[in-house]
C-alpha cells in the first residue's frame, strides 16, 4: 500500500468521522429537552368593582304645629285660671285672685301646649344609598422559577406552565407547547 493511499485514507477517516460526530451533535440539539419547573408564583393584580349598597333610615322629627306660639294654651289657661282665682277671696280681693289666677294659667296654659307639642313627633323612612368600592383580584401572569443543566432562572410567563418547559437550541419556548 502506498504512503498517499495511507494518507488518503487516513484523512478521508478523519472527515468521516468529523462529520459523523457534528451530525451526531446536531441530532442532539435537534432532540427536545426540557427545564425542570421548580416553583410558580402567580402575579397578582387587584383592582375594584363598584357596586350600590342601600338602606331605609328612619327619621324623627317634631310634627308641624298650627299654633306655634301656644296661643290656644294660654287662653285657655287663663280663662280657667281666671275662673279658679275669682272663687278666691273678695272685694277687690277677688279682682287681683282673678288677675293672679288668669296670669298663672295663661302661663301654665302655654308649658303644658309646649310640652304637648314638643312630643308630637312624626317619623318618616328615607332611602340611603353609598356607593362602595370591593377590591378583587386577577392573576395577570406567572413568576417561573427553572432548573436546566445544573443551573436555575426565572421567568414570567403568560400562562401556568406544566412541570417541564420546553428547550430549543438552549432557549425556553415561554409561548410555544408544553411539556
Amino acid at each position: 500500500m502506498s504512503k498517499l493511499a495511507i494518507i488518503t485514507g487516513s484523512v478521508g477517516a478523519v472527515a468521516l468521522a468529523a462529520a459523523g460526530g457534528y451530525g451526531g451533535y446536531q441530532y442532539l440539539e435537534a432532540q427536545p429537552r426540557y427545564a425542570d419547573v421548580v416553583a410558580v408564583e402567580p402575579i397578582k393584580e387587584t383592582y375594584f368593582v363598584a357596586r350600590e349598597e342601600c338602606y331605609d333610615e328612619v327619621i324623627e322629627e317634631l310634627a308641624p304645629s298650627r299654633d306655634e306660639n301656644q296661643i290656644a294654651g294660654t287662653v285657655v289657661g287663663a280663662v280657667l285660671g281666671a275662673v279658679i282665682g275669682k272663687q278666691v277671696g273678695g272685694g277687690n280681693g277677688k279682682k287681683l285672685a282673678t288677675v293672679a289666677g288668669a296670669a298663672a294659667g295663661g302661663y301654665a296654659g302655654r308649658r303644658i301646649q309646649q310640652d304637648m307639642q314638643g312630643k308630637n313627633v312624626q317619623t318618616r323612612t328615607e332611602r340611603r344609598c353609598q356607593t362602595l368600592q370591593d377590591p378583587k383580584q386577577r392573576v395577570t401572569g406567572y413568576q417561573v422559577s427553572y432548573s436546566f443543566k445544573g443551573e436555575t432562572g426565572t421567568v414570567v410567563m403568560a400562562q401556568r406552565p406544566a412541570d417541564k418547559i420546553l428547550v430549543v437550541n438552549g432557549e425556553l419556548q415561554l409561548d410555544g407547547p408544553e411539556g
